[in-house]
């Protein structure tokens, strides 16, 4: 039983010094394998030496933008700085200049620049009441004056075989801002009215209502009534019908409906009008 006991005990110490040695191996192995793990880091740490000229890192920096060159050289156009853009682009834009100056009040200005253009006239009539006569017709519509909602305009027309003819002048002013979609005027001025059965001439007063559908002449319609020689023995009522439509930023084709009656004689006019819009 003795000898059994110290049998193991020997047993269980050569088993713990196996144990020792085992660990003692594994501590061994693994350091050696941190040397090896970390020394990529430890050189990467390691500052480059510079004395030798192979040594320096690549350049990688980016390219310059265009706005470093613009902070690089401030006097050769601050603006470009503000906007990032190319001086070039500023330079060449007369709207973007205007900006920088001084931010305008847009909706000002939308509701102040005139939605509709001067228009010169000139075209064809067609006179059913008169034996279907034919004639021309010609006129400027709304020249501004200054930067006034008033304008002036003037027409004429005459058929063929010289039995219808009118012209006149006329002031309007738009009571509402320029910019506005709709907007109405009254009208003063003079006027002369020439057919086979009267002849009137004298003041005429009215108004004018027009509708812009499409801004800066591109297209409108207007309705006009005005009463012409007010104070006279004699008196007629002209009203007018106009359509216009824009071909180009400067050419319009335009159509016209017009009534006049004066003591119980009524007579009509239909017209087809070329417009010139200056710039």
């Amino acid at each position: 039983m003795r000898g059994r006991s110290h049998y193991l005990q020997n047993y269980l110490q050569k088993l713990g010094l196996l144990a020792l040695g085992t660990s003692l191996l594994y501590i061994g192995l693994i350091s050696k394998r941190i040397p090896a793990v970390s020394a990529p880091l430890l050189l990467a740490q390691i500052p480059p030496d510079s004395s030798r000229p192979d040594s320096s890192p690549p350049d990688s920096s980016p390219l310059p933008s265009p706005q470093a060159s613009a902070e690089a050289n401030p006097e050769s156009n601050p603006d470009a700085l503000d906007l990032d853009l190319d001086p070039e682009v500023i330079e060449d834009s007369p709207v973007l200049q205007r900006w920088l100056r001084e931010v305008p009040n847009v909706l000002e200005e939308i509701r102040n620049d005139p939605s509709f253009r001067t228009r010169v006239r000139f075209g064809f009539s067609q006179f059913p009441s008169t034996d279907d006569a034919s004639g021309f017709n010609l006129g400027v519509e709304d020249i501004f004056v200054g930067k006034t909602s008033l304008t002036v305009s003037g027409d004429y027309y005459a058929s063929g075989n010289g039995d219808r003819s009118s012209g006149g002048a006329e002031l309007r002013y738009y009571l509402l801002p320029l910019g506005n979609y709709v907007n109405f005027a009254p009208v003063l001025g003079y006027r002369q009215l020439e057919t086979d059965s009267y002849s009137i001439n004298g003041l005429q007063v009215g108004g004018r209502l027009m509708v812009v559908l499409s801004r800066g002449g591109a297209a409108d319609f207007s309705l006009t009534y005005k009463q012409v020689g007010i104070g006279s023995d004699e008196s007629a009522g002209v009203a007018a019908f106009s359509v216009g439509y824009a071909l180009t930023r400067n050419i319009r084709l335009s159509a016209d409906l017009e009534r006049q009656d004066a003591d119980g004689d009524g007579d009509n006019r239909v017209g087809i009008v070329l417009e010139w819009m200056p710039n």
